[in-house]
Protein backbone atom coordinates (compact mmCIF):
# COMPACT_ATOMS: atom_id res chain seq x y z
CA UNK A 1 0.00 0.00 0.00
CA UNK A 2 2.75 2.48 1.01
CA UNK A 3 6.45 2.07 0.32
CA UNK A 4 9.18 4.62 0.97
CA UNK A 5 12.67 3.83 -0.32
CA UNK A 6 15.49 5.97 1.06
CA UNK A 7 13.32 9.09 1.10
CA UNK A 8 14.81 12.42 2.17
CA UNK A 9 13.22 15.85 2.11
CA UNK A 10 15.13 19.10 2.59
CA UNK A 11 13.44 22.48 2.71
CA UNK A 12 16.79 24.27 2.58
CA UNK A 13 20.47 23.43 2.90
CA UNK A 14 20.19 23.59 6.70
CA UNK A 15 16.73 22.05 7.19
CA UNK A 16 16.29 18.34 6.44
CA UNK A 17 12.79 17.24 7.48
CA UNK A 18 13.26 13.57 6.57
CA UNK A 19 16.53 11.69 6.15
CA UNK A 20 16.88 8.38 4.29
CA UNK A 21 13.52 7.00 5.44
CA UNK A 22 12.54 3.53 4.26
CA UNK A 23 9.35 1.82 5.36
CA UNK A 24 6.63 -0.45 4.07
CA UNK A 25 2.95 -0.43 5.08
CA UNK A 26 0.87 -3.34 3.85
CA UNK A 27 -2.79 -3.13 2.73
CA UNK A 28 -5.13 -3.37 5.71
CA UNK A 29 -2.61 -2.27 8.35
CA UNK A 30 -3.35 0.23 11.11
CA UNK A 31 -0.22 2.27 11.80
CA UNK A 32 0.58 5.12 14.17
CA UNK A 33 3.34 7.59 13.30
CA UNK A 34 4.59 9.42 16.38
CA UNK A 35 7.34 11.83 17.30
CA UNK A 36 7.91 15.25 18.79
CA UNK A 37 7.32 18.51 16.95
CA UNK A 38 9.74 18.81 14.05
CA UNK A 39 10.28 15.07 13.73
CA UNK A 40 8.98 14.95 10.15
CA UNK A 41 5.43 13.66 10.64
CA UNK A 42 3.70 16.48 8.74
CA UNK A 43 6.26 16.25 5.96
CA UNK A 44 5.47 12.55 5.60
CA UNK A 45 1.74 13.28 5.20
CA UNK A 46 2.43 16.00 2.60
CA UNK A 47 4.67 13.65 0.64
CA UNK A 48 2.02 10.93 0.61
CA UNK A 49 -0.55 13.47 -0.61
CA UNK A 50 1.94 14.66 -3.26
CA UNK A 51 1.67 18.21 -1.95
CA UNK A 52 5.48 18.33 -1.90
CA UNK A 53 8.19 16.31 -3.63
CA UNK A 54 11.01 14.36 -1.97
CA UNK A 55 14.55 15.64 -2.41
CA UNK A 56 15.63 12.07 -3.03
CA UNK A 57 14.21 8.55 -2.81
CA UNK A 58 11.11 6.82 -4.11
CA UNK A 59 7.51 6.76 -2.86
CA UNK A 60 4.95 4.21 -4.04
CA UNK A 61 1.32 4.39 -2.87
CA UNK A 62 -1.25 1.82 -3.97
CA UNK A 63 1.13 0.61 -6.69
CA UNK A 64 1.60 4.15 -8.06
CA UNK A 65 5.10 5.56 -8.24
CA UNK A 66 4.50 9.16 -7.21
CA UNK A 67 7.57 10.43 -9.05
CA UNK A 68 5.96 9.25 -12.30
CA UNK A 69 2.51 10.59 -11.55
CA UNK A 70 1.61 13.30 -14.04
CA UNK A 71 0.20 16.55 -12.72
CA UNK A 72 -3.19 16.04 -14.37
CA UNK A 73 -3.57 12.67 -12.61
CA UNK A 74 -2.88 14.00 -9.11
CA UNK A 75 -6.57 14.88 -8.35
CA UNK A 76 -7.63 11.34 -9.26
CA UNK A 77 -4.84 9.92 -7.11
CA UNK A 78 -5.94 12.02 -4.14
CA UNK A 79 -9.56 10.87 -4.51
CA UNK A 80 -8.33 7.41 -3.58
CA UNK A 81 -7.09 8.71 -0.22
CA UNK A 82 -9.27 9.96 2.62
CA UNK A 83 -7.70 12.64 4.82
CA UNK A 84 -8.77 13.64 8.34
CA UNK A 85 -7.24 16.76 9.89
CA UNK A 86 -6.98 18.02 13.46
CA UNK A 87 -8.87 21.23 12.64
CA UNK A 88 -11.75 19.48 10.79
CA UNK A 89 -11.61 21.88 7.79
CA UNK A 90 -15.37 22.12 7.36
CA UNK A 91 -17.04 24.87 5.34
CA UNK A 92 -18.80 27.05 7.91
CA UNK A 93 -21.38 28.41 5.47
CA UNK A 94 -22.63 24.96 4.46
CA UNK A 95 -24.54 22.38 6.46
CA UNK A 96 -23.30 18.87 7.18
CA UNK A 97 -24.88 17.38 4.06
CA UNK A 98 -23.39 20.06 1.82
CA UNK A 99 -19.95 19.77 3.41
CA UNK A 100 -19.79 16.13 2.40
CA UNK A 101 -21.56 16.55 -0.93
CA UNK A 102 -19.24 19.39 -1.93
CA UNK A 103 -16.30 17.03 -2.36
CA UNK A 104 -18.42 14.92 -4.71
CA UNK A 105 -19.72 17.84 -6.73
CA UNK A 106 -16.17 19.02 -7.37
CA UNK A 107 -15.49 15.76 -9.20
CA UNK A 108 -18.87 15.95 -10.97
CA UNK A 109 -20.48 12.97 -9.27
CA UNK A 110 -24.13 12.71 -10.41
CA UNK A 111 -26.67 14.06 -7.89
CA UNK A 112 -28.51 10.73 -7.70
CA UNK A 113 -25.31 9.06 -6.48
CA UNK A 114 -24.52 11.86 -4.02
CA UNK A 115 -28.01 11.48 -2.52
CA UNK A 116 -27.18 7.85 -1.72
CA UNK A 117 -23.55 8.22 -0.64
CA UNK A 118 -23.85 11.15 1.76
CA UNK A 119 -26.50 9.60 4.06
CA UNK A 120 -24.59 6.32 4.04
CA UNK A 121 -21.38 8.08 5.14
CA UNK A 122 -23.19 9.99 7.89
CA UNK A 123 -24.85 6.81 9.15
CA UNK A 124 -21.41 5.18 9.39
CA UNK A 125 -20.28 7.84 11.89
CA UNK A 126 -23.61 8.02 13.76
CA UNK A 127 -24.72 11.43 12.48
CA UNK A 128 -27.58 10.54 10.15
CA UNK A 129 -29.93 12.93 11.97
CA UNK A 130 -27.52 15.90 11.84
CA UNK A 131 -27.41 16.37 8.08
CA UNK A 132 -29.10 19.80 8.22
CA UNK A 133 -26.89 21.15 11.02
CA UNK A 134 -24.12 23.68 10.43
CA UNK A 135 -20.60 23.15 11.82
CA UNK A 136 -21.01 25.81 14.53
CA UNK A 137 -24.03 23.89 15.85
CA UNK A 138 -21.96 20.74 16.42
CA UNK A 139 -19.55 19.72 19.14
CA UNK A 140 -15.88 19.21 18.29
CA UNK A 141 -16.38 15.47 18.25
CA UNK A 142 -19.36 15.75 15.90
CA UNK A 143 -17.39 17.99 13.56
CA UNK A 144 -14.61 15.43 13.45
CA UNK A 145 -17.17 12.72 12.68
CA UNK A 146 -18.37 14.81 9.73
CA UNK A 147 -14.75 15.14 8.59
CA UNK A 148 -14.38 11.36 8.79
CA UNK A 149 -17.62 10.84 6.84
CA UNK A 150 -16.24 13.18 4.18
CA UNK A 151 -12.97 11.24 4.09
CA UNK A 152 -14.83 7.98 3.54
CA UNK A 153 -17.27 9.25 0.90
CA UNK A 154 -15.31 7.67 -1.99
CA UNK A 155 -14.58 4.39 -0.19
CA UNK A 156 -10.81 5.01 -0.14
CA UNK A 157 -8.38 2.18 0.39
CA UNK A 158 -6.19 4.47 2.50
CA UNK A 159 -7.02 6.97 5.26
CA UNK A 160 -4.43 9.48 6.46
CA UNK A 161 -5.43 10.97 9.82
CA UNK A 162 -3.28 13.90 10.95
CA UNK A 163 -3.78 14.37 14.71
CA UNK A 164 -7.50 13.47 14.47
CA UNK A 165 -7.99 13.68 18.25
CA UNK A 166 -5.78 16.70 18.87
CA UNK A 167 -8.65 19.08 19.72
CA UNK A 168 -10.94 16.58 21.45
CA UNK A 169 -11.60 15.44 25.01
CA UNK A 170 -10.52 11.91 26.03
CA UNK A 171 -13.94 10.23 25.67
CA UNK A 172 -14.58 11.76 22.26
CA UNK A 173 -11.05 10.86 21.19
CA UNK A 174 -11.75 7.21 21.89
CA UNK A 175 -15.01 7.40 19.92
CA UNK A 176 -13.12 8.75 16.91
CA UNK A 177 -10.48 6.05 17.18
CA UNK A 178 -13.19 3.39 17.37
CA UNK A 179 -14.62 4.64 14.06
CA UNK A 180 -11.18 4.40 12.45
CA UNK A 181 -10.61 0.95 13.93
CA UNK A 182 -13.96 -0.25 12.57
CA UNK A 183 -13.01 1.04 9.13
CA UNK A 184 -9.72 -0.80 9.41
CA UNK A 185 -11.60 -4.00 10.30
CA UNK A 186 -13.46 -3.62 6.98
CA UNK A 187 -10.12 -3.55 5.14
CA UNK A 188 -9.18 0.14 4.94
CA UNK A 189 -5.52 0.92 5.54
CA UNK A 190 -5.21 3.52 8.31
CA UNK A 191 -2.20 5.75 9.02
CA UNK A 192 -2.59 8.01 12.06
CA UNK A 193 -0.19 10.76 13.09
CA UNK A 194 -0.71 11.23 16.83
CA UNK A 195 0.63 12.85 19.99
CA UNK A 196 -1.88 10.97 22.16
CA UNK A 197 0.34 8.68 24.21
CA UNK A 198 -2.56 7.00 26.05
CA UNK A 199 -4.37 6.02 22.86
CA UNK A 200 -1.22 4.85 21.06
CA UNK A 201 -0.16 2.65 23.97
CA UNK A 202 -3.62 1.21 24.61
CA UNK A 203 -4.47 0.26 21.02
CA UNK A 204 -1.41 -1.98 20.54
CA UNK A 205 -1.02 -1.24 16.84
CA UNK A 206 2.14 -0.85 14.81
CA UNK A 207 4.01 2.29 15.88
CA UNK A 208 6.62 4.09 13.77
CA UNK A 209 8.62 6.68 15.72
CA UNK A 210 10.35 9.59 14.01
CA UNK A 211 13.03 11.78 15.55
CA UNK A 212 14.62 14.63 13.64
CA UNK A 213 13.54 13.10 10.36
CA UNK A 214 14.84 9.59 11.05
CA UNK A 215 12.91 6.41 11.91
CA UNK A 216 14.26 5.39 15.31
CA UNK A 217 11.69 2.67 16.07
CA UNK A 218 9.19 0.53 14.14
CA UNK A 219 7.36 -1.97 16.33
CA UNK A 220 4.48 -4.28 15.43
CA UNK A 221 2.78 -3.64 18.80
CA UNK A 222 4.66 -0.52 19.72
CA UNK A 223 4.42 2.15 22.38
CA UNK A 224 4.76 5.89 22.30
CA UNK A 225 8.40 6.79 22.91
CA UNK A 226 8.35 10.24 24.46
CA UNK A 227 11.27 12.14 22.95
CA UNK A 228 10.18 15.62 24.11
Amino acid sequence: MIRLENVSKSYSKDIEALHDVSLNIEPGEFVFVVGSSGSGKSTLIKLLMKEIEPTSGRIVVNQQDLSRLRRKRIPKYRRGIGVVYQDFRLLKDRNVYENIAFAERVIETPSRIIKKKVPASLAMVGLAQKYKSFPQELSGGEQQRVAIARAFINDPELILADEPTGNLDPQTSWEIMKILEEANARGTTILVVSHNQEIVNAMKKRVITLKKGVVISDEEEGVYINED
